[in-house]
Protein backbone atom coordinates (compact mmCIF):
# COMPACT_ATOMS: atom_id res chain seq x y z
CA UNK A 1 0.00 0.00 0.00
CA UNK A 2 1.20 3.47 -0.84
CA UNK A 3 0.97 6.74 1.00
CA UNK A 4 -2.32 8.62 0.72
CA UNK A 5 -2.36 12.27 -0.29
CA UNK A 6 -4.98 14.84 -1.19
CA UNK A 7 -4.53 15.91 -4.81
CA UNK A 8 -6.17 17.94 -7.52
CA UNK A 9 -7.49 15.76 -10.29
CA UNK A 10 -4.90 17.11 -12.71
CA UNK A 11 -2.14 16.36 -10.21
CA UNK A 12 -3.53 12.84 -9.88
CA UNK A 13 -3.51 12.33 -13.65
CA UNK A 14 0.15 13.33 -13.66
CA UNK A 15 0.89 10.98 -10.78
CA UNK A 16 -0.83 8.12 -12.61
CA UNK A 17 1.21 8.73 -15.75
CA UNK A 18 4.40 8.89 -13.70
CA UNK A 19 3.60 5.64 -11.88
CA UNK A 20 2.70 3.97 -15.19
CA UNK A 21 6.24 4.61 -16.40
CA UNK A 22 5.40 7.24 -19.01
CA UNK A 23 8.50 8.27 -20.96
CA UNK A 24 7.37 11.14 -23.22
CA UNK A 25 4.73 13.83 -22.68
CA UNK A 26 3.83 16.45 -25.27
CA UNK A 27 0.92 18.83 -24.72
CA UNK A 28 -0.48 22.26 -25.40
CA UNK A 29 -1.82 24.23 -22.41
CA UNK A 30 -5.57 24.65 -22.20
CA UNK A 31 -7.80 25.07 -19.17
CA UNK A 32 -8.87 22.77 -17.57
CA UNK A 33 -6.07 20.37 -18.63
CA UNK A 34 -2.95 22.51 -18.17
CA UNK A 35 -1.80 21.40 -14.73
CA UNK A 36 -1.43 17.77 -15.79
CA UNK A 37 1.66 18.56 -17.84
CA UNK A 38 2.84 21.19 -15.35
CA UNK A 39 2.97 18.49 -12.68
CA UNK A 40 4.64 15.93 -14.93
CA UNK A 41 7.55 18.28 -15.75
CA UNK A 42 8.58 18.04 -12.08
CA UNK A 43 9.74 14.46 -12.67
CA UNK A 44 13.25 14.17 -14.08
CA UNK A 45 12.53 10.63 -15.32
CA UNK A 46 9.99 11.95 -17.83
CA UNK A 47 10.65 13.99 -20.95
CA UNK A 48 7.88 16.62 -21.10
CA UNK A 49 7.35 19.52 -23.49
CA UNK A 50 4.94 22.20 -24.60
CA UNK A 51 4.27 21.78 -28.31
CA UNK A 52 3.21 24.70 -30.53
CA UNK A 53 -0.28 23.18 -30.84
CA UNK A 54 -2.27 20.04 -30.07
CA UNK A 55 -1.79 18.49 -33.51
CA UNK A 56 1.97 18.65 -33.15
CA UNK A 57 1.70 17.40 -29.56
CA UNK A 58 -0.20 14.28 -30.59
CA UNK A 59 2.14 13.66 -33.51
CA UNK A 60 5.09 13.80 -31.10
CA UNK A 61 3.36 11.42 -28.70
CA UNK A 62 2.45 9.07 -31.55
CA UNK A 63 6.05 9.05 -32.77
CA UNK A 64 7.28 8.26 -29.28
CA UNK A 65 4.74 5.44 -29.06
CA UNK A 66 5.84 3.96 -32.39
CA UNK A 67 9.39 4.17 -31.04
CA UNK A 68 8.41 1.92 -28.13
CA UNK A 69 7.88 4.47 -25.35
CA UNK A 70 4.82 5.08 -23.23
CA UNK A 71 3.55 8.50 -24.32
CA UNK A 72 0.92 10.93 -23.04
CA UNK A 73 -0.66 13.93 -24.76
CA UNK A 74 -2.89 16.40 -22.86
CA UNK A 75 -5.31 19.07 -24.11
CA UNK A 76 -8.71 20.65 -23.54
CA UNK A 77 -11.76 19.65 -25.54
CA UNK A 78 -11.35 22.21 -28.32
CA UNK A 79 -7.71 21.18 -28.57
CA UNK A 80 -8.89 17.73 -29.60
CA UNK A 81 -10.42 19.36 -32.67
CA UNK A 82 -6.92 20.48 -33.64
CA UNK A 83 -5.48 17.03 -32.89
CA UNK A 84 -8.27 15.13 -34.66
CA UNK A 85 -6.27 14.63 -37.85
CA UNK A 86 -3.52 12.49 -36.29
CA UNK A 87 -5.99 10.90 -33.84
CA UNK A 88 -8.20 9.32 -36.48
CA UNK A 89 -5.29 7.78 -38.36
CA UNK A 90 -3.36 6.78 -35.23
CA UNK A 91 -6.42 4.66 -34.49
CA UNK A 92 -5.61 2.75 -37.70
CA UNK A 93 -1.88 2.43 -37.08
CA UNK A 94 -2.27 1.38 -33.49
CA UNK A 95 0.67 1.75 -31.11
CA UNK A 96 3.86 0.14 -29.94
CA UNK A 97 4.38 1.69 -26.54
CA UNK A 98 1.15 2.81 -24.83
CA UNK A 99 -0.41 6.01 -26.22
CA UNK A 100 -2.88 7.91 -24.02
CA UNK A 101 -4.63 11.17 -24.91
CA UNK A 102 -6.12 13.07 -21.99
CA UNK A 103 -8.87 15.51 -23.02
CA UNK A 104 -10.59 17.82 -20.53
CA UNK A 105 -14.13 18.90 -21.35
CA UNK A 106 -15.67 22.06 -19.95
CA UNK A 107 -19.41 21.71 -19.20
CA UNK A 108 -20.67 25.14 -18.24
CA UNK A 109 -17.99 26.81 -20.37
CA UNK A 110 -15.99 28.17 -17.44
CA UNK A 111 -13.07 28.93 -19.77
CA UNK A 112 -14.09 27.87 -23.26
CA UNK A 113 -15.86 29.07 -26.38
CA UNK A 114 -18.08 25.99 -26.71
CA UNK A 115 -19.39 23.03 -24.74
CA UNK A 116 -18.61 20.10 -27.03
CA UNK A 117 -18.76 16.52 -25.80
CA UNK A 118 -15.49 14.67 -26.49
CA UNK A 119 -17.07 11.23 -26.14
CA UNK A 120 -18.11 11.50 -29.79
CA UNK A 121 -14.45 11.60 -30.80
CA UNK A 122 -13.94 8.18 -29.23
CA UNK A 123 -16.85 6.79 -31.21
CA UNK A 124 -15.86 8.47 -34.47
CA UNK A 125 -12.16 7.58 -34.23
CA UNK A 126 -12.88 4.02 -33.02
CA UNK A 127 -10.79 4.24 -29.87
CA UNK A 128 -11.76 3.41 -26.28
CA UNK A 129 -12.42 6.17 -23.77
CA UNK A 130 -12.23 6.07 -19.97
CA UNK A 131 -13.81 8.61 -17.62
CA UNK A 132 -12.89 8.81 -13.91
CA UNK A 133 -15.18 10.21 -11.24
CA UNK A 134 -12.64 11.62 -8.75
CA UNK A 135 -8.95 12.19 -8.15
CA UNK A 136 -8.32 8.64 -6.98
CA UNK A 137 -9.80 7.24 -10.15
CA UNK A 138 -7.97 9.86 -12.21
CA UNK A 139 -4.69 8.32 -11.18
CA UNK A 140 -5.82 4.73 -11.58
CA UNK A 141 -7.58 5.26 -14.91
CA UNK A 142 -4.47 6.75 -16.48
CA UNK A 143 -2.53 3.68 -15.43
CA UNK A 144 -5.30 1.44 -16.74
CA UNK A 145 -5.33 3.37 -20.03
CA UNK A 146 -1.68 2.58 -20.70
CA UNK A 147 -2.34 -1.10 -20.07
CA UNK A 148 -5.34 -1.09 -22.38
CA UNK A 149 -3.41 0.74 -25.07
CA UNK A 150 -0.69 -1.87 -25.20
CA UNK A 151 -3.05 -4.83 -24.73
CA UNK A 152 -5.34 -3.86 -27.61
CA UNK A 153 -2.82 -1.97 -29.81
CA UNK A 154 -4.78 1.27 -29.71
CA UNK A 155 -4.61 4.89 -28.61
CA UNK A 156 -6.80 5.42 -25.54
CA UNK A 157 -8.71 8.59 -24.70
CA UNK A 158 -9.19 9.60 -21.07
CA UNK A 159 -11.94 12.16 -20.56
CA UNK A 160 -11.71 14.66 -17.74
CA UNK A 161 -13.71 17.82 -17.11
CA UNK A 162 -13.43 21.01 -15.09
CA UNK A 163 -14.79 19.49 -11.87
CA UNK A 164 -12.57 16.42 -11.92
CA UNK A 165 -9.47 18.32 -13.03
CA UNK A 166 -9.85 21.10 -10.48
CA UNK A 167 -11.32 19.27 -7.47
CA UNK A 168 -9.33 17.58 -4.74
CA UNK A 169 -9.58 14.00 -3.55
CA UNK A 170 -7.67 11.25 -1.80
CA UNK A 171 -5.05 9.54 -3.94
CA UNK A 172 -2.88 6.58 -3.03
CA UNK A 173 0.66 7.41 -4.16
CA UNK A 174 2.77 4.48 -5.29
CA UNK A 175 6.22 3.91 -6.74
CA UNK A 176 6.97 4.42 -10.40
CA UNK A 177 7.12 1.26 -12.49
CA UNK A 178 9.84 1.58 -15.09
CA UNK A 179 8.65 0.15 -18.39
CA UNK A 180 11.44 -0.80 -20.81
CA UNK A 181 11.26 0.58 -24.33
CA UNK A 182 9.60 -1.88 -26.65
CA UNK A 183 11.67 -2.92 -29.62
CA UNK A 184 11.03 -0.88 -32.75
CA UNK A 185 10.58 -2.81 -35.94
CA UNK A 186 9.92 -1.31 -39.34
CA UNK A 187 6.40 -2.30 -40.39
CA UNK A 188 5.11 -0.47 -43.46
CA UNK A 189 1.74 -2.24 -43.44
CA UNK A 190 1.11 -1.07 -39.88
CA UNK A 191 2.57 2.43 -39.80
CA UNK A 192 2.36 3.79 -43.36
CA UNK A 193 -1.26 4.75 -43.95
CA UNK A 194 -1.42 4.77 -47.72
CA UNK A 195 -4.80 3.58 -49.02
CA UNK A 196 -3.67 0.00 -49.63
CA UNK A 197 -2.38 -0.42 -46.07
CA UNK A 198 -5.17 1.61 -44.47
CA UNK A 199 -7.85 -0.67 -45.93
CA UNK A 200 -6.30 -3.61 -44.15
CA UNK A 201 -5.85 -1.70 -40.91
CA UNK A 202 -9.51 -0.62 -40.94
CA UNK A 203 -10.55 -4.26 -40.73
CA UNK A 204 -8.22 -4.69 -37.75
CA UNK A 205 -9.69 -1.59 -36.07
CA UNK A 206 -13.25 -2.92 -36.36
CA UNK A 207 -12.27 -6.27 -34.85
CA UNK A 208 -10.31 -4.48 -32.13
CA UNK A 209 -13.39 -2.53 -31.07
CA UNK A 210 -15.40 -5.75 -30.84
CA UNK A 211 -12.69 -7.22 -28.63
CA UNK A 212 -12.62 -4.12 -26.39
CA UNK A 213 -16.43 -4.15 -26.15
CA UNK A 214 -16.26 -7.75 -24.94
CA UNK A 215 -13.55 -6.78 -22.46
CA UNK A 216 -15.79 -3.96 -21.16
CA UNK A 217 -18.40 -6.50 -20.04
CA UNK A 218 -16.19 -7.81 -17.23
CA UNK A 219 -13.76 -4.92 -16.70
CA UNK A 220 -13.54 -3.46 -13.20
CA UNK A 221 -13.84 -0.03 -14.83
CA UNK A 222 -17.61 -0.63 -15.10
CA UNK A 223 -19.48 -1.67 -11.98
CA UNK A 224 -23.08 -2.21 -10.93
CA UNK A 225 -24.09 -1.07 -7.45
CA UNK A 226 -27.43 -2.71 -6.70
CA UNK A 227 -29.76 -1.30 -4.04
CA UNK A 228 -33.44 -0.36 -4.38
CA UNK A 229 -34.74 -1.89 -7.62
CA UNK A 230 -37.38 0.82 -8.10
CA UNK A 231 -34.86 3.20 -9.67
CA UNK A 232 -31.80 2.33 -11.70
CA UNK A 233 -29.38 4.99 -12.94
CA UNK A 234 -26.67 4.67 -15.58
CA UNK A 235 -24.05 7.39 -15.20
CA UNK A 236 -20.33 8.19 -15.25
CA UNK A 237 -17.70 10.71 -14.19
CA UNK A 238 -18.74 13.72 -12.15
CA UNK A 239 -22.42 12.84 -12.40
CA UNK A 240 -21.79 9.63 -10.47
CA UNK A 241 -20.93 11.69 -7.40
CA UNK A 242 -24.06 13.81 -7.77
CA UNK A 243 -26.20 10.69 -8.18
CA UNK A 244 -24.74 8.99 -5.10
CA UNK A 245 -25.53 12.05 -2.99
CA UNK A 246 -28.95 12.77 -4.49
CA UNK A 247 -30.22 9.18 -4.71
CA UNK A 248 -28.39 7.14 -2.05
CA UNK A 249 -30.83 4.22 -2.27
CA UNK A 250 -30.93 3.90 -6.06
CA UNK A 251 -29.21 1.14 -8.01
CA UNK A 252 -26.37 2.54 -10.11
CA UNK A 253 -24.43 1.31 -13.12
CA UNK A 254 -21.24 3.37 -13.11
CA UNK A 255 -19.50 3.38 -16.47
CA UNK A 256 -15.76 3.95 -16.23
CA UNK A 257 -15.27 2.94 -19.84
CA UNK A 258 -17.63 5.28 -21.65
CA UNK A 259 -16.83 3.86 -25.07
CA UNK A 260 -17.41 1.18 -26.17
CA UNK A 261 -20.40 0.46 -23.94
CA UNK A 262 -20.83 -2.92 -22.21
CA UNK A 263 -24.14 -3.80 -23.82
CA UNK A 264 -24.66 -7.11 -22.01
CA UNK A 265 -23.98 -5.47 -18.66
CA UNK A 266 -26.41 -2.65 -19.50
CA UNK A 267 -29.14 -5.12 -20.51
CA UNK A 268 -28.64 -7.09 -17.33
CA UNK A 269 -28.80 -3.95 -15.20
CA UNK A 270 -31.89 -2.66 -17.01
CA UNK A 271 -33.68 -5.99 -16.43
CA UNK A 272 -33.23 -5.71 -12.68
CA UNK A 273 -34.69 -2.24 -12.13
CA UNK A 274 -38.23 -0.93 -12.57
CA UNK A 275 -37.44 2.53 -13.98
CA UNK A 276 -34.15 3.23 -15.77
CA UNK A 277 -32.57 6.67 -16.02
CA UNK A 278 -29.45 7.91 -17.77
CA UNK A 279 -27.79 10.89 -16.13
CA UNK A 280 -24.98 12.41 -18.19
CA UNK A 281 -23.85 15.98 -18.74
CA UNK A 282 -23.95 17.49 -22.23
CA UNK A 283 -25.11 15.24 -25.08
CA UNK A 284 -27.29 12.08 -24.83
CA UNK A 285 -24.32 9.90 -25.72
CA UNK A 286 -25.25 6.95 -23.50
CA UNK A 287 -28.96 7.53 -23.84
CA UNK A 288 -29.12 7.31 -27.61
CA UNK A 289 -27.05 4.14 -27.72
CA UNK A 290 -29.14 2.51 -25.00
CA UNK A 291 -32.37 3.47 -26.77
CA UNK A 292 -30.93 1.96 -29.96
CA UNK A 293 -30.52 -1.28 -28.00
CA UNK A 294 -34.32 -1.30 -27.56
CA UNK A 295 -34.17 -0.46 -23.85
CA UNK A 296 -36.69 1.98 -22.40
CA UNK A 297 -34.88 4.76 -20.59
CA UNK A 298 -35.49 8.29 -19.33
CA UNK A 299 -32.88 10.97 -19.82
CA UNK A 300 -32.79 14.27 -21.63
CA UNK A 301 -36.56 14.76 -21.43
CA UNK A 302 -35.82 15.45 -17.76
CA UNK A 303 -32.33 16.91 -17.98
CA UNK A 304 -30.64 19.62 -20.01
CA UNK A 305 -27.96 19.26 -22.68
CA UNK A 306 -26.45 22.53 -21.45
CA UNK A 307 -24.12 23.24 -18.57
CA UNK A 308 -23.31 21.30 -15.43
CA UNK A 309 -25.59 19.15 -13.31
CA UNK A 310 -25.84 19.19 -9.52
CA UNK A 311 -27.10 17.06 -6.66
CA UNK A 312 -30.05 19.41 -6.25
CA UNK A 313 -30.98 19.23 -9.94
CA UNK A 314 -31.01 15.42 -9.89
CA UNK A 315 -33.10 15.33 -6.71
CA UNK A 316 -35.60 17.76 -8.16
CA UNK A 317 -35.94 16.02 -11.54
CA UNK A 318 -36.19 12.47 -10.19
CA UNK A 319 -38.12 13.02 -6.97
CA UNK A 320 -39.97 16.27 -7.61
CA UNK A 321 -38.47 17.77 -4.47
CA UNK A 322 -37.63 21.44 -4.69
CA UNK A 323 -34.73 22.11 -2.39
CA UNK A 324 -34.96 25.28 -0.33
CA UNK A 325 -32.26 27.77 -1.21
CA UNK A 326 -30.78 30.26 1.20
CA UNK A 327 -30.85 33.87 0.04
CA UNK A 328 -27.45 35.44 0.63
CA UNK A 329 -28.25 38.83 -0.85
CA UNK A 330 -26.94 40.46 -3.96
CA UNK A 331 -23.27 39.73 -4.61
CA UNK A 332 -21.06 42.16 -6.51
CA UNK A 333 -20.59 41.23 -10.15
CA UNK A 334 -17.01 40.36 -11.08
CA UNK A 335 -16.79 39.80 -14.82
CA UNK A 336 -13.32 38.84 -16.11
CA UNK A 337 -11.30 41.86 -17.19
CA UNK A 338 -7.81 42.65 -18.41
CA UNK A 339 -5.45 43.05 -15.44
CA UNK A 340 -4.31 46.49 -14.29
CA UNK A 341 -1.25 47.35 -16.36
CA UNK A 342 -2.10 44.86 -19.12
CA UNK A 343 -0.33 45.95 -22.33
CA UNK A 344 -3.33 44.83 -24.42
CA UNK A 345 -5.51 47.61 -22.98
CA UNK A 346 -3.64 50.33 -24.86
CA UNK A 347 -4.15 48.51 -28.15
CA UNK A 348 -7.90 48.31 -27.67
CA UNK A 349 -8.11 51.90 -26.57
CA UNK A 350 -6.48 52.88 -29.85
CA UNK A 351 -8.79 50.61 -31.86
CA UNK A 352 -11.74 52.54 -30.45
CA UNK A 353 -10.11 55.87 -31.10
CA UNK A 354 -9.49 54.97 -34.74
CA UNK A 355 -12.83 53.16 -35.12
CA UNK A 356 -11.26 49.94 -36.37
CA UNK A 357 -13.04 46.65 -36.98
CA UNK A 358 -11.05 43.94 -35.17
CA UNK A 359 -11.13 40.18 -35.73
CA UNK A 360 -10.24 38.63 -32.38
CA UNK A 361 -8.65 35.40 -31.22
CA UNK A 362 -8.33 33.10 -28.18
CA UNK A 363 -6.31 34.37 -25.20
CA UNK A 364 -6.24 37.05 -22.51
CA UNK A 365 -6.82 39.65 -25.19
CA UNK A 366 -10.28 38.14 -25.88
CA UNK A 367 -11.35 40.08 -22.78
CA UNK A 368 -11.08 43.20 -24.92
CA UNK A 369 -14.56 42.33 -26.15
CA UNK A 370 -16.04 43.33 -22.78
CA UNK A 371 -17.35 46.77 -21.94
CA UNK A 372 -16.21 49.48 -21.81
CA UNK A 373 -13.52 48.57 -24.37
CA UNK A 374 -15.84 46.46 -26.58
CA UNK A 375 -13.03 46.51 -29.12
CA UNK A 376 -13.29 43.02 -30.68
CA UNK A 377 -15.88 42.09 -33.29
CA UNK A 378 -15.39 38.31 -33.55
CA UNK A 379 -13.80 35.34 -31.77
CA UNK A 380 -14.01 31.86 -33.26
CA UNK A 381 -11.06 29.60 -32.46
CA UNK A 382 -7.29 29.55 -32.09
CA UNK A 383 -5.65 31.39 -34.99
CA UNK A 384 -8.92 32.30 -36.70
CA UNK A 385 -8.51 36.09 -36.42
CA UNK A 386 -6.16 36.29 -39.38
CA UNK A 387 -8.21 34.03 -41.64
CA UNK A 388 -11.43 35.83 -40.71
CA UNK A 389 -9.90 39.21 -41.51
CA UNK A 390 -8.87 37.88 -44.92
CA UNK A 391 -12.36 36.54 -45.53
CA UNK A 392 -13.96 39.78 -44.40
CA UNK A 393 -11.77 41.73 -46.79
CA UNK A 394 -12.59 39.45 -49.72
CA UNK A 395 -16.29 39.83 -48.92
CA UNK A 396 -16.36 43.60 -48.41
CA UNK A 397 -13.48 44.92 -50.47
CA UNK A 398 -10.22 46.81 -50.01
CA UNK A 399 -11.78 50.05 -48.80
CA UNK A 400 -13.36 48.21 -45.89
CA UNK A 401 -9.99 46.57 -45.20
CA UNK A 402 -8.43 49.98 -44.52
CA UNK A 403 -10.27 49.96 -41.19
CA UNK A 404 -9.87 46.21 -40.61
CA UNK A 405 -7.31 44.54 -38.33
CA UNK A 406 -6.82 41.13 -36.79
CA UNK A 407 -5.51 40.57 -33.26
CA UNK A 408 -3.59 37.51 -32.11
CA UNK A 409 -1.25 36.74 -29.20
CA UNK A 410 2.32 35.48 -29.46
CA UNK A 411 1.47 31.97 -28.24
CA UNK A 412 -1.63 31.74 -30.43
CA UNK A 413 0.39 32.94 -33.42
CA UNK A 414 2.82 30.08 -32.79
CA UNK A 415 -0.15 27.71 -32.38
CA UNK A 416 -2.04 28.38 -35.60
CA UNK A 417 -1.60 31.96 -36.82
CA UNK A 418 1.37 31.43 -39.12
CA UNK A 419 -0.54 29.60 -41.84
CA UNK A 420 -3.26 32.27 -41.83
CA UNK A 421 -0.66 34.97 -42.39
CA UNK A 422 0.90 32.96 -45.23
CA UNK A 423 -2.55 32.76 -46.78
CA UNK A 424 -3.00 36.54 -46.57
CA UNK A 425 0.32 37.19 -48.29
CA UNK A 426 -0.22 34.50 -50.91
CA UNK A 427 -3.72 35.67 -51.82
CA UNK A 428 -3.09 39.39 -51.94
CA UNK A 429 -4.73 40.70 -48.77
CA UNK A 430 -4.25 44.28 -47.59
CA UNK A 431 -5.40 44.34 -43.95
CA UNK A 432 -3.14 44.68 -40.90
CA UNK A 433 -2.30 41.95 -38.38
CA UNK A 434 -1.42 42.83 -34.79
CA UNK A 435 0.58 40.27 -32.83
CA UNK A 436 0.21 41.16 -29.15
CA UNK A 437 3.46 39.77 -27.79
CA UNK A 438 3.38 39.60 -23.99
CA UNK A 439 6.08 36.91 -23.85
CA UNK A 440 3.91 34.12 -22.42
CA UNK A 441 0.81 31.99 -22.79
CA UNK A 442 -1.17 34.20 -20.47
CA UNK A 443 -4.72 32.92 -20.27
CA UNK A 444 -3.77 29.40 -19.16
CA UNK A 445 -1.31 30.49 -16.47
CA UNK A 446 1.93 31.71 -18.06
CA UNK A 447 3.34 28.71 -19.86
CA UNK A 448 6.30 29.04 -22.19
CA UNK A 449 6.14 28.58 -25.96
CA UNK A 450 8.64 28.55 -28.87
CA UNK A 451 9.14 32.33 -28.77
CA UNK A 452 9.85 32.71 -25.03
CA UNK A 453 13.30 31.11 -24.93
CA UNK A 454 12.41 28.48 -22.30
CA UNK A 455 11.18 24.90 -22.40
CA UNK A 456 8.37 23.43 -20.28
CA UNK A 457 11.01 22.40 -17.74
CA UNK A 458 12.42 25.93 -17.63
CA UNK A 459 15.59 25.13 -19.53
CA UNK A 460 16.99 27.68 -22.04
CA UNK A 461 15.82 27.15 -25.60
CA UNK A 462 16.17 28.92 -28.95
CA UNK A 463 13.52 31.64 -29.15
CA UNK A 464 11.64 32.24 -32.37
CA UNK A 465 12.27 35.79 -33.56
CA UNK A 466 8.71 36.78 -34.44
CA UNK A 467 9.58 39.86 -36.56
CA UNK A 468 12.08 37.87 -38.62
CA UNK A 469 9.66 34.98 -38.93
CA UNK A 470 6.96 37.31 -40.23
CA UNK A 471 9.38 38.79 -42.77
CA UNK A 472 10.29 35.33 -44.06
CA UNK A 473 6.58 34.72 -44.71
CA UNK A 474 6.69 37.53 -47.25
CA UNK A 475 5.42 40.46 -45.18
CA UNK A 476 7.35 43.57 -46.27
CA UNK A 477 6.03 45.95 -43.63
CA UNK A 478 6.75 44.77 -40.07
CA UNK A 479 6.86 47.14 -37.10
CA UNK A 480 7.55 46.54 -33.43
CA UNK A 481 6.11 49.07 -30.98
CA UNK A 482 5.67 49.41 -27.24
CA UNK A 483 1.88 49.50 -26.73
CA UNK A 484 2.31 51.99 -23.87
CA UNK A 485 3.90 54.42 -26.32
CA UNK A 486 0.51 55.69 -27.49
CA UNK A 487 1.79 58.16 -30.12
CA UNK A 488 3.96 55.46 -31.70
CA UNK A 489 1.12 52.95 -31.57
CA UNK A 490 -1.33 55.38 -33.14
CA UNK A 491 1.12 56.31 -35.88
CA UNK A 492 1.80 52.65 -36.66
CA UNK A 493 -1.89 51.84 -36.90
CA UNK A 494 -2.70 54.83 -39.09
CA UNK A 495 0.18 54.18 -41.48
CA UNK A 496 -0.10 50.40 -41.77
CA UNK A 497 -3.86 50.30 -42.29
CA UNK A 498 -3.42 52.63 -45.27
CA UNK A 499 -1.08 50.28 -47.11
CA UNK A 500 -2.09 48.37 -50.22
CA UNK A 501 -0.69 45.08 -48.95
CA UNK A 502 -0.41 43.01 -45.79
CA UNK A 503 1.39 44.61 -42.86
CA UNK A 504 2.13 43.39 -39.32
CA UNK A 505 2.44 45.38 -36.11
CA UNK A 506 3.99 43.56 -33.15
CA UNK A 507 3.19 45.17 -29.82
CA UNK A 508 6.00 44.06 -27.52
CA UNK A 509 5.69 44.32 -23.73
CA UNK A 510 5.74 41.43 -21.21
CA UNK A 511 2.67 40.51 -19.21
CA UNK A 512 2.73 42.53 -15.99
CA UNK A 513 2.29 39.36 -13.95
CA UNK A 514 5.65 38.00 -15.11
CA UNK A 515 7.49 41.34 -15.36
CA UNK A 516 7.57 42.72 -11.83
CA UNK A 517 9.97 45.46 -12.90
CA UNK A 518 7.09 47.14 -14.71
CA UNK A 519 5.36 47.90 -11.41
CA UNK A 520 6.09 51.59 -10.75
CA UNK A 521 3.87 52.33 -7.77
CA UNK A 522 0.44 53.87 -7.44
CA UNK A 523 -0.72 56.86 -9.48
CA UNK A 524 -2.80 59.63 -7.93
CA UNK A 525 -5.65 61.84 -9.15
CA UNK A 526 -5.19 65.58 -8.60
CA UNK A 527 -7.71 68.37 -8.18
CA UNK A 528 -7.45 69.01 -11.93
CA UNK A 529 -9.80 66.04 -12.57
CA UNK A 530 -12.99 67.17 -14.34
CA UNK A 531 -14.66 63.76 -14.05
CA UNK A 532 -14.93 63.65 -17.87
CA UNK A 533 -14.68 59.85 -17.98
CA UNK A 534 -11.93 59.65 -20.60
CA UNK A 535 -9.80 57.40 -18.42
CA UNK A 536 -12.78 55.17 -17.62
CA UNK A 537 -12.93 54.15 -21.28
CA UNK A 538 -9.80 52.09 -20.62
CA UNK A 539 -11.73 49.64 -18.47
CA UNK A 540 -8.92 49.43 -15.93
CA UNK A 541 -10.16 47.85 -12.67
CA UNK A 542 -7.92 50.22 -10.68
CA UNK A 543 -9.97 53.21 -11.85
CA UNK A 544 -13.11 53.86 -9.84
CA UNK A 545 -15.82 56.33 -10.79
CA UNK A 546 -16.42 58.64 -7.84
CA UNK A 547 -18.82 61.45 -7.12
CA UNK A 548 -16.98 64.50 -8.40
CA UNK A 549 -13.75 62.83 -9.51
CA UNK A 550 -12.24 59.53 -10.50
CA UNK A 551 -10.20 57.77 -7.83
CA UNK A 552 -7.49 55.15 -8.13
CA UNK A 553 -7.57 51.94 -6.07
CA UNK A 554 -4.05 51.77 -4.63
CA UNK A 555 -4.35 48.01 -4.07
CA UNK A 556 -4.70 47.43 -7.83
CA UNK A 557 -2.75 50.21 -9.56
CA UNK A 558 0.73 49.28 -10.80
CA UNK A 559 1.61 52.68 -12.22
CA UNK A 560 1.59 51.81 -15.90
CA UNK A 561 0.63 55.41 -16.66
CA UNK A 562 -1.85 54.68 -19.42
CA UNK A 563 -4.64 56.59 -17.68
CA UNK A 564 -2.32 59.58 -17.27
CA UNK A 565 -1.56 59.47 -20.99
CA UNK A 566 -5.23 59.61 -22.00
CA UNK A 567 -6.34 62.21 -19.44
CA UNK A 568 -7.02 65.46 -21.37
CA UNK A 569 -6.54 67.59 -18.23
CA UNK A 570 -3.27 66.00 -17.02
CA UNK A 571 -5.00 65.24 -13.75
CA UNK A 572 -3.20 61.95 -13.05
CA UNK A 573 0.33 62.01 -11.74
CA UNK A 574 2.97 59.38 -12.33
CA UNK A 575 3.77 57.11 -15.25
CA UNK A 576 5.61 54.10 -16.57
CA UNK A 577 9.09 54.46 -18.02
Amino acid sequence: MGMKRIMLGNEAYAQGAYEAGVNVVSSYPGTPSTEVTENIVKHDEVYAEWAPNEKVALEVAAGASYGGARALCCMKHVGLNVAADPLFTASYTGVNGGLVILVADDPGMHSSQNEQDSRFYARSAHVPMLEPADSGEAKEFIKAAFGLSERFDTPVLVRSNTRISHSRGIVEVEERREVPLKEYQKDIKKYVMMPGMAKGRHIIVEQRMKDIAEYAETADLNRAEYADAEIGIITSGTCYNYVKEAMPNASILKLGMVYPLPQKKIREFASKVKTLYVIEELEPFFENQIRAMGIEVKGKELFTVQGEYSTRMIRERLCGEHCRTVEVGALPQRPPVLCPGCPHRAVYYMFNKLKLTAMGDIGCYTLGAGAPLSAIDTTLCMGASIGMAHGMEKARGKEFARKLVSVIGDSTFMHSGITGLINMVYNGATSTVLILDNSTTGMTGHQDHPATGKTAKGDPAPAVDIPKLVETLGVKYVRVVDPFDLPALEAALREETEREEVSVIITKRPCVLIDKNSIKGTLTVTDACRNCGACMKLGCPALVKGGSAVRIDASLCIGCGLCADVCPFHAIEGGCE
